[in-house]
């Protein structure tokens, strides 16, 4: 059956379009584009042989497996280079080509086929290096060592592969658990918005140092005040900002915490102002936190759970910066050791590494809930997940 359209009908049809179009959420205007996720894996004892990778389509929500992009020991923490050609991970290892030092390894970027290829490694002067970020103007990464309880910062060669550390510090005390916090062990490295300061979380010291940054140099100095003290027992993990960078969230590994700060975006100064738990009270077996991360639209932040196999979700007061708990939704698996919100803020793909899979959920933009899609990643070993933006 044909049916005929006329030019009358055709211009109420551009009409309509037009008008249904201005009524799209602001939200899904932004979600155009493909991307390649890459996936930072544990190797050792598992199924996994390194890097692996995937595709995304924002547009329409699919996830497609591209595989292993690179094999790589113990890859579990990537970052991507802002120009997108360069892709670096943590070899997160004791002693890797030498001792008491794990490494990181620099890769190229095929975005064609989402393939990678290596350019160099270096070592990361400390053992079990577990956090990489690259700043924004692509000149440095900086690492934190979780064992060997330092962080360090390394230029980034034209070619895209690493030189040697420009800076290095080594973090000295302890916490109140003499089986966990006998030593420092730094856990997590973050910039600021201005990137002026580096905020380093150390779970052995129940401290959130502050360090100022210097973008050029790729120097670190202490800050003054040179930390934040958490409550004790709290092993602080992860870091993250609201995105216009006042208010400050660190989940506590051993705590089962998250800890608001204020921050002062001169003097790089945290102030605490909340504590709230990541657990529901009823809740008394064995946990770990990993994970936080503030949707990009500021409103709902997110933090998980290992042992209770969940995903915590708060709003965010857009005034005070504090949280209120919404709901717990499990993750779909075994020990949600990371989470990666998509660029968009419409997905969220939570990395059970137990359980060798990471599970696919939507995020309803007005509440923040966490909504299943029946989609999922199988892939050995999963610690963290990043995008690169393909247009």
């Amino acid at each position: 059956m044909r049916f005929h359209i006329g030019m009358t009908n055709i211009r109420r049809c551009a009409v309509l379009i037009v008008i249904l179009s201005s009524l799209i959420p602001f939200s899904l205007a932004q979600s155009a584009g493909k991307y390649i996720g890459y996936i930072g894996t544990y190797t050792e004892g598992t199924t996994s042989k390194g890097i692996y990778a995937f595709r995304y389509d924002a547009g329409t929500g699919q996830v497609t497996m591209i595989g292993l992009a690179a094999e790589a020991t113990n890859p579990s923490f990537v970052a991507i280079h802002p120009n997108g050609r360069f892709l670096y991970a943590v070899n997160e290892l004791q002693n890797y080509k030498g001792p008491n030092s794990g490494g990181m390894s620099a890769f190229a970027i095929d975005r064609a086929t989402g393939k990678l290829t290596l350019l160099n490694e270096v070592p990361s002067r400390g053992a079990d290096p577990c956090y990489i970020i690259v700043d924004k103007e692509g000149k440095h990464v900086l690492v934190a060592n979780y064992t060997g309880g330092s962080i360090a910062v390394f230029p980034i060669n034209d070619d895209g592969s690493l030189g040697e550390a420009s800076a290095f510090v080594q973090h000295t005390g302890h916490g109140t658990n003499p089986q966990r916090q006998e030593g420092p062990h730094a856990h997590s490295i973050d910039l600021s918005p201005d990137e002026h300061f580096a905020y380093v979380n150390d779970l052995g010291l129940d401290e959130t140092l502050v360090y100022k940054y210097d973008a050029a140099k790729g120097t670190l100095t202490p800050n003054d005040p040179p930390f934040a003290k958490l409550d004790p027992n709290t092993g602080p993990r992860h870091f993250a900002l609201r995105p216009d960078g006042k208010f400050a969230y660190v989940v506590g590994e051993m705590g089962h915490t998250v800890t608001v700060f204020a921050n002062d975006l001169k003097k790089g100064s945290l102030e605490k102002l909340q504590t709230i738990s990541t657990l529901p009270p009823q809740f008394t077996g064995r946990n770990d936190d990993a994970e936080i991360e503030v949707h990009p639209s500021g409103k709902f932040l997110y933090a998980s759970n290992r042992g209770h196999e969940s995903i915590a979700e708060y709003g965010i007061d857009p005034a005070k910066g504090t949280l209120s708990l919404v709901e717990f939704e499990p993750t779909g698996g075994k020990e949600p050791r990371s989470f990666e919100i998509d660029p968009t803020g419409n997905l969220l793909f939570a990395e059970n590494q137990k359980s060798d899979k990471i599970v696919v959920f939507k995020i309803e933009p007005k509440t923040g809930a966490l909504l299943p899609t029946r989609q999922s990643i199988d892939v050995g070993s999963p610690v963290c997940v990043k995008f690169l933006k393909l247009d």
